[in-house]
């Protein structure tokens, strides 16, 4: 059975707009009004929700239009860095959205754990098979996602999981970008609007890699001791048992300067690594899709 934990919840906000704290385009206005009459014509929605910036602004929206009659789900695995479930967490807090999380399975799975190339339809075959149930459990909800306009251009195999689930892109169904979904979420306030994108754990190895809990958690506690060092914007490669280092290009020489080289490296041995460097080309998203 699907396990649920609802997580904890803040009072409910009152059921009115976000309030717009900065002005936008004309042509930004009307999208933004355009995903609110999206939003509020489903009626009752369950929103595949992960924390990001997009799926945040979705469920913001929800929650604004619909209340006690939208629900956000969390999927949590070992893929999720745990500082991302928790900040995922804060922000429906503050949204006063329902709130739950799902344990998935996706690991169990060869499918995914093989590390193919569509290894994300894998991933987003297992959570919508948990999202599915319990959105017909809520009144027969319908399911919709953070999905953006931009992401149709991307290698995103688990956009076809989605449709074939029957899950709707609002934002990718209007039209709005990764910079519009920004744009909105600093004019409504939201504090997270400029929050780096930080895609799931297993985009850090390369494919045909077997992915294991493990693993992911070797990452996860690399990246969260750069993060808490000040390098917000970090992705750690992972290559057998190298790790090779990504920050933007603009803080390569703090971080190859940084004063504590030494406790990095000591630090990312003994989570297990053999090799640690630093990619002097600095981050880029989806690097490891090339080819």
């Amino acid at each position: 059975m699907t396990e649920v934990r609802p997580a904890k919840q803040a009072l409910r906000l009152p059921s009115r707009l976000f309030p717009q704290l900065e002005p936008l385009g004309e042509a930004d206005q009307r999208q933004l009004e355009s995903l609110r009459d999206q939003i509020r014509r489903w009626g009752r929605v369950c929103v595949a929700y992960s924390g990001g910036v997009d799926s945040a602004l979705v469920a913001a929206i929800a929650q604004e239009q619909l209340g006690a009659d939208a629900l956000a789900i969390t999927g949590v695995s070992p893929a999720l860095a745990p500082h991302l479930l928790r900040e995922a967490r804060l922000q429906a807090a503050w949204l006063g959205i329902q709130h739950k999380e799902v344990r998935t399975q996706e690991l169990a799975d060869p499918d995914y754990s093989n590390n193919p190339t569509d290894r994300c339809y894998a991933c987003k075959r297992e959570l919508h098979h948990h999202l599915g149930p319990l959105a017909a459990n809520a009144d027969g909800a319908q399911v919709i996602d953070g999905v953006n306009a931009d992401d149709l251009s991307d290698h995103r195999p688990g956009i076809r999981a989605a449709q074939e689930a029957g899950v709707c892109s609002p934002l990718a169904d209007l039209g709005i970008s990764k910079a519009q979904v920004r744009a909105f979420s600093k004019a409504l306030g939201f504090p997270w609007w400029d929050k780096p994108a930080q895609p799931c754990l297993a985009s850090r190895f390369p494919y045909g890699e077997v992915i294991s809990a493990e693993r992911l958690n070797r990452v996860a506690q690399a990246e969260a001791w750069l993060i808490e060092r000040g390098f917000s914007d970090v992705r750690v490669r992972s290559q057998g048992l190298s790790a090779r280092i990504e920050v933007p290009a603009n803080r390569i020489a703090d971080l190859a300067l940084h004063n504590e080289r030494e406790t990095l490296v000591e630090t990312f041995l003994a989570l297990g690594f053999t090799a640690v460097s630093l990619d002097l080309e600095g981050l880029i998203s989806g690097k490891l899709n090339r080819g």
